[in-house]
């Protein structure tokens, strides 16, 4: 699925893209390099190397730290606020920069211990390109942040909060005064959602293109942080390493290229995607842990059998070093992953969000590993299951619930949001949108749900079965059918940091399987047996930070 947004602000837009959406907009510069575009060249100003692209973009770095700190776009600074430039992480300090131009490339090379980074420019291109290598963590390196100056690109979108002065929750979620909230949390994007993110006046864009993010960590699900507005200025992110919420181990090595595009008001041309962008151009730039196409193989899928046509299917390679994915196409399956590292990994298919294959594939250089039809076990995804009642869909995530849509990109105490409580009746019809996406603790534990049995059914015992996407503070359900109560069950390994109140439930996705006896179950066939779902932990604060969990599916088997 892609999101895209383009809503009007005042006589200013926001964009957050997908290349589905962007179609073939075109930049405001040509894309092909033009080594006689005039003005092309650099130039030492005495604190920063300044290159102009030849195009309308003129930019600068810093000789001693490595900020970028000057964006000139047709004669108008874009960079800046707060006194603070755009840079890694906060700032790397005293680095080792240097210039070199080779034809129509100018390539900026930082060096600050063992973290190296790039900046390039092309001829007659309105882009700026960067590579980050980050080899070990010696030096914190979670991000690069473009500041933008105040006043350029205003929003009042879920993820600014110039409009919203009171506090809710730490010191980055906000409130405004109608009780609607807002955070830089609040992308609502997962990462195969989009391509860049970034503003656009209708006559001016700016934009960052991300990078494949195979050395980032997370998969294509993982949500993070992507741009943000505020009273000093606004801040778009490319994402290196994203430790909240996190579901993986950090990942080392050369990230890139991602692009900081000026366009002429206009989405970013769809030749600077990450699955299209080719930059053979650098391949002898000496950029330290390039790897160019040649040095890559290809993964494809003729086929994939035993999927839900309902649902989308995608295909992950991961392995400690690397990380890569691609859709299965819809009629039959078929998948094709290129640009990946030489290597083995791990292969899962996704049912929505929800793994329901894994196997090994091996990776090499120039090569293309092309698999058999892949067969997914009936056994291996939960909604095969027959069910006497199945409340929401095995597919890895929330989707459905009441709220699920607006947690992406609001706080569980917005205004917008419906009332976290309320029982569910089996029956009904409206089974899913009733039952809350979450459940926590201190909020709505002890939701209900009322359901009949035959005498057949309650003759026998039954399982139970809670699917979770993610947990804070080790919230996990017990349950209570009638006067039976089940045992509390073990926290599964879940991410430490806050999720549900950020925007993100993904984690580890995991089912709770419960044993009820016949003896639970009510003998009159006329009467609700009362379900009760209970959250439980040690640990967590109050309210929408106490201990709480994400829905995935809820359903009781013949």
């Amino acid at each position: 699925m892609s999101e895209t947004a383009n809503r009007p602000v005042g006589r200013r837009t926001f964009v957050l893209g997908s290349a589905a959406a962007a179609g073939t907009a075109a930049l405001a510069g040509p894309l092909a390099a033009t080594a006689s575009a005039a003005g092309f060249g650099y130039s030492d100003d005495g604190s920063n190397y300044v290159v102009d692209t030849g195009a309308s973009l003129v930019f600068k770095v810093s000789k001693t730290n490595g900020d970028l700190t000057s964006l000139v776009y047709k004669g108008t600074e874009y960079q800046g606020y707060g006194g603070k430039n755009s840079h890694i992480e906060s700032g790397l300090g005293t680095s080792t920069v240097t210039i070199k131009q080779s034809g129509s490339t100018i390539l900026i090379s930082v060096a600050h211990g063992t973290l190296k980074h790039y900046y390039a420019a092309r001829s007659g291109e309105n882009n700026v390109y960067l590579w980050t290598n980050k080899a070990d963590d010696s030096v914190s390196a979670t991000r690069y942040i473009v500041r933008v100056k105040a006043g350029m690109f205003l929003n009042d979108e879920p993820d600014s909060y110039t409009y919203a002065p009171t506090t809710v929750e730490a010191s980055d979620v906000f409130e405004k005064s109608d009780g609607q909230t807002r955070s830089k949390h609040y992308s609502k994007l997962r990462v195969i959602d989009y391509d860049y993110i970034g503003w656009s006046t209708g006559s001016v864009g700016l934009y960052v293109v991300r990078s494949n993010h195979e050395k980032a960590s997370g998969g294509p699900f993982y949500r993070s942080l992507l741009r943000h507005q505020s009273a000093d200025g606004g801040g778009l992110y490319e994402i290196l390493y994203y430790g909240e919420n996190q579901t993986e181990a950090q990942r080392f090595g050369l990230q890139g290229p991602y692009v900081i595009a000026f366009t002429d008001g206009s989405a970013p041309s769809s030749a600077l995607y990450h699955a299209n962008l080719t930059t053979s151009w650098a391949d002898s730039l000496g950029i330290s842990g390039y790897v160019a196409a040649s040095g890559r193989g290809r993964v494809a899928g003729v086929g994939i059998t035993g999927r839900n046509t309902a649902f989308p299917y995608t295909v992950g390679l991961a392995n400690p070093a690397a990380q890569y994915w691609g859709p299965a196409r819809a009629s039959d399956g078929y998948f094709s992953i290129p640009g990946v590292l030489p290597g083995t990994y791990t292969l899962t298919v996704f049912k929505g969000e929800l793994a329901v294959h894994t196997g090994s594939v091996t990776v090499t250089a120039g090569g293309t590993t092309t698999l058999n039809t892949i067969a997914i076990p009936s056994s291996n995804d939960p909604g095969n299951a027959s069910a006497i009642w199945r409340i929401g869909e095995w597919n890895g995530s929330p989707s459905g619930f009441k709220n699920a849509d607006l947690m992406t990109y609001a706080h569980p105490s917005d205004s917008r949001a419906a009332s976290w409580t309320g029982n569910v009746v089996i029956g009904s019809g409206t089974e899913t949108s009733a039952f809350p996406c979450y459940l926590w603790k201190d909020v709505n534990s002890g939701i209900v749900v009322y359901f009949k049995l035959t005498a057949a059914q309650t003759a026998a015992a039954h399982t139970l079965r809670i699917g979770v996407t993610t947990a804070y503070a080790n919230g996990r359900p017990q349950i209570s059918v009638n006067d039976w109560t089940s045992s509390i069950p073990s926290p599964p390994g879940q991410p430490s940091t806050r999720s549900l109140t950020v925007g993100s439930y993904r984690g580890n996705n995991h089912t709770f399987t419960y044993s009820v006896p016949a003896s639970a179950w009510l003998s009159d066939t006329s009467q609700y047996n009362v379900l009760k779902i209970n959250v439980v932990s040690g640990s967590g604060t109050t309210s929408f930070l106490s201990a709480g969990t994400s829905i995935d599916a809820i359903d009781l088997l013949t």
